[in-house]
Order: C-alpha cells, then structure tokens, then sequence
C-alpha cells in the first residue's frame, strides 16, 4: 500500500458498488507490488525501514538467500547483491515474476512450496533474509546458515488487519490472534540454535478508501479472509461500501516485527 497520507474526502462523483468491485476483481494480484492501492488506501511503515537495512546487509554477503520473495521486488531493491543470491518462491505466478526481475540481477528464483524444506545444502548461505513470510521454519532456516551467519526479515505480527478479518468472519479465538506474537518467534529461533540479537514490534494504521481497495486487498493477501470471494461476501461488502462513503476510510492496524538472529 501507498505511504499514509490525509484522508481524501467523498465526491458526487464516487463510483458506484459494482463498478469498484468490478475493477478490483479485474486486478492482477501477482507479486507484492502495491502500486494499485495509491489514492484508494494507505498504510504507515515500519521504523525501521526493512528493504534498506536489507540492502545494506547485502552489500556486505558473500551468498544470500531470500525466503518466500513473492515477485522479488524487495530483493530488487537493493543496489548491490551477493555474487551468490538465491530466492524461493512457491506461486507459480510470482516464480515467474520474480524471474523476470531478478535474472538481469544475477540472481537464481527456485520454485519451491512454502512448507517444504529448503532446497539447499547445510550451512549454504551467510545471509538469509525474508519479508513476510507465510511461516517462519527455524529448523530450516538454521540449518541452510552457515555459522556466523545472520537471519535478517521483516514478520507479519499477532492480529496484524484482524479489524478487518473479524468484520468478515466474526470474533477469532485468542489462539488466531497471537500465532504471530515476537515472543512466540523468539522462543521458535531459540530452539533452532539461533541467537536473536534484535527484535521490535509496531502496530501501524491502515486506511481503506474505497470498497474496491478492501476487495484487491484481500485477493492478494489470501490468507486474511481465507477463500474470499466477492459473491461470499456481497452483503457484508455492500455494508461496508456504504459504512466508508458516509463515514470515511475503514481503519485497521497492521502488525509487524523486526527479527534479527545469528546462528553461533
């Protein structure tokens, strides 16, 4: 999503229910490129600036390894990468686009599922980096460190949208709600070996303009509303299509921590 700015105010000429549905539906959801929601919702970001502090680390790894790149638009923001630099991503889509971006970079796009084991022999990588990702192995991901090296990424946290997951289905119980807690994701990088060395939390306002926007948004980010579809969810939808033009954006708060683990 776009960086937050001011609240843009209804017009006369809002389009209607069906047309902004209609064109959200038509959206591509490949890769993580947010451009599409610019001027239709926002979402504040993380102090700690992720993909630069990502690249910086880059800069200085001999082989890198990026886990669950989507379509690799975060490792392609980085100036400089290993001469070594790998990515899994397991949606045939985004392998493709991921390809496409990061080839020209002297990078390798491994199709690999995300509950699978990682591709890679022991010890394989000085560097393994990832921005939320579906799940966090620690088994794995230790095992492909070499020792010394560092796990650096950016995780979803605990009821991360969960204003607008519960909209749609009701109260979720309190396991849901904390899957994602740091605490939890330490005691998981511990227990692999790993020595976290940094973790930090926030909780950061969303805003959704339009109906159209919460439509795109739960396509791409599937396991919000898992097997959302709009005629599932018309009634509910329409409700909340006419709750953001009286009332103005619908207003969530994502969840997100900073990791930083070193295996000895």
């Amino acid at each position: 999503m776009s960086p937050t700015t001011p609240s843009a105010p209804s017009t006369p000429s809002t389009p209607s229910f069906e047309d902004l549905v209609a064109e959200a539906a038509a959206a591509s959801t490949e890769g993580w490129d947010f451009s599409w929601f610019e001027g239709r919702a926002t979402e504040e970001r993380p102090s700690w600036g992720y993909a630069r502090a990502m690249g910086e680390r880059m800069a200085t790894a001999a082989a890198a390894l990026d886990i669950q790149t989507g379509g690799g638009e975060v490792l392609a923001s980085a100036r400089e990468l290993p001469r070594l630099t790998v990515a899994t991503e397991g949606w045939p889509p985004n392998v493709a686009k991921a390809t496409a971006l990061l080839h020209p970079r002297g990078a390798v796009v491994v199709a690999s599922p995300e509950d699978a084991p990682l591709p890679f022999g022991d010890a394989a990588f000085d560097l393994v980096v990832s921005r939320h990702p579906v799940t966090a192995h620690w088994t794995e991901t230790a095992r492909v460190l070499a020792p010394g090296g560092t796990y650096f990424a950016q995780h979803v946290g605990p009821s991360s949208a969960y204003e607008l997951v519960e909209y749609f289905l009701g109260p979720q119980p309190e396991a849901n709600r904390n899957a994602r807690h740091p605490d939890r994701e330490r005691a998981g990088a511990e227990a692999a070996g790993l020595e976290v060395v940094d973790l930090r939390a926030e909780r950061l306002r969303m805003e959704f303009h339009d109906i159209g926007a919460v439509v795109h948004f739960l396509r791409k980010v599937v396991w919000m509303v898992p097997g959302f579809t709009v005629d599932q969810h018309r009634t509910r939808l329409l409700d909340l299509h006419r709750r953001i033009v009286a009332d103005g954006p619908f207003v969530a708060h994502s969840s997100r921590h900073l990791i930083e683990a070193r295996k000895p």
